[in-house]
């Protein structure tokens, strides 16, 4: 396919794809998705060889959420039965990443429910960090505590942490049905505030709440104009007692398809397959690997997820390897620039994609205003209608997932409340 030439091509030269070559790889057809996994499988090689970087989850502080996140099992009103707890102690918290750590992990992700830490949650989470990294010696450690004030992403640096994660999630444009008690620019400046205070940013997206794929591309773009390092591709989880329970409007199919897409827009970034992965990739996870180059070990916050065992074997089968800890994940123009020094690799950027067309070095790693203002309102997005930009077969395949679901309701048997590792008396899946 030409398309899928170009695609490459524009990916091993850090070049961003137009809107509409984004569109199209969603809208491809199951007779040509291993075509497309291919594809980008060659410009996940070039920048990441065939290293699996493994991270692991450890929840500081589950449930009791003031936020209304539909998607969340943790949100306000939440009627999901999950665990809820307070916050771990330092060396509890450290015992839980130890876990992670002996099965592979080469990242510790600390999170916290609620909107934003206060000042001295901030210095809680520094005590943990610094727990952490006395015991592992060459960890790297991700903070995700919500909504950012000023000043704290530097305490968070100056206590050890190497990144920061805050995910946009969805579109702008669809941002306030999905979530009421922030906004899509508190986020951004989230992202923004840990990019200055030298801080591997970390950023992605969830996918199956119902978006077009106008919106994907939408959230996916704004994403590659903050130039996260990392970059999470979560898939729905639908909780019951949640708002978003019913919405299965996934299949394997659609998960790799937007994980190509994601690898063309933001090639040198180190793309995670996050939540739901087993969920909805199922028996056709390690095709993912092609794509993604990071990869969530065990549990998550607040659902189980496959055994640790089972997802070594699974890289290993698949012809790849565990990135080690002596390893450094990003390729060498992040690395060289140093932790948020997104200016530098913009300024790469924009001279990499001068020799191309117009609408692709439009498309590129631009300012921040891409991020912030958006790429504007989408088709239907706003309603959370079905994809309408896919071909017939896509069209098809949606469909099916959405009478599916219309007739089972929610999954309780897919979909499994996490009743070990912390918070728990019971040892940790890793």
């Amino acid at each position: 396919m030409d398309l899928l030439n170009t695609l490459v091509d524009k990916g091993l030269r850090r070049v961003s794809p137009t809107r509409d070559e984004a569109l199209a790889v969603l809208a491809t057809s199951d007779d040509e998705l291993l075509d497309v996994v291919a594809a980008a499988g060659r410009v996940r090689r070039h920048w990441y060889g065939r290293r699996v970087k493994l991270n692991y989850l450890v929840n500081l502080k589950s449930g009791l959420c003031p936020e209304d996140c539909s998607y969340c099992s943790q949100r306000l009103g939440s009627e999901a039965g999950i665990l809820k707890y307070t916050w771990l102690k330092p060396e509890e918290a450290s015992e839980a990443a130890a876990a992670g750590l002996a099965g592979g992990a080469k990242r510790v992700c600390l999170v916290a429910s609620g909107r934003g830490p206060t000042d001295r949650d901030v210095e809680r989470v520094g005590r943990t960090i610094e727990a952490i990294k006395e015991q592992n010696e060459g960890v790297e450690v991700c903070a995700c505590l919500g909504l950012l004030s000023d000043g704290q992403a530097e305490r968070l640096k100056a206590a050890g942490a190497d990144a920061y994660n805050h995910n946009l999630n969805t579109s702008e444009a669809t941002y306030g049905d999905i979530t009421t008690t922030h906004t899509y620019a508190d986020r951004v400046d989230t992202v923004e505030k840990a990019h200055a205070a030298g801080l591997s940013a970390c950023s992605g997206l969830i996918a199956g709440m119902g978006e077009s794929d106008e919106d994907l591309v939408d959230v996916v773009f704004a994403l590659r104009a903050l130039d996260p390092d990392s970059v999470p591709v979560n898939f729905l989880i639908p909780f019951e007692g949640t708002p978003l329970a019913k919405e299965w409007n996934l299949t394997p199919q659609r998960c790799l398809r937007i994980l190509a897409m994601v690898r063309f827009v933001c090639p040198d970034a180190e793309v995670r397959i996050a939540g739901g992965r087993e969920v909805h990739l199922r028996t056709m996870q390690p095709l993912a690997l092609h794509l993604a180059n990071s990869i969530f070990l065990g549990d998550y916050l607040t659902s189980e997820g496959q055994a640790g065992r089972a997802d070594l074997e699974m890289i290993a089968d698949a012809g790849f390897e565990v990135e080690g800890a002596d390893t450094t994940t990003l390729p060498a123009h992040r690395t060289d620039a140093g932790c948020g020094s997104r200016a530098v690799r913009t300024a790469e950027a924009a001279e990499t994609a001068a020799g191309a067309d117009e609408a692709g070095a439009a498309g590129g790693c631009g300012g921040h205003a891409a991020a912030g203002g958006g790429c504007g309102p989408c088709g239907g997005g706003a309603a959370h209608g079905a994809c309408g930009t896919q071909t017939v077969s896509g069209a098809e395949e949606t469909a099916g997932a959405a009478e599916a679901a219309a007739a089972s309701g929610a999954r309780p048997d897919l979909v499994a409340v996490r009743r070990r590792g912390a918070g728990t008396d019971l040892a940790p899946n890793a």
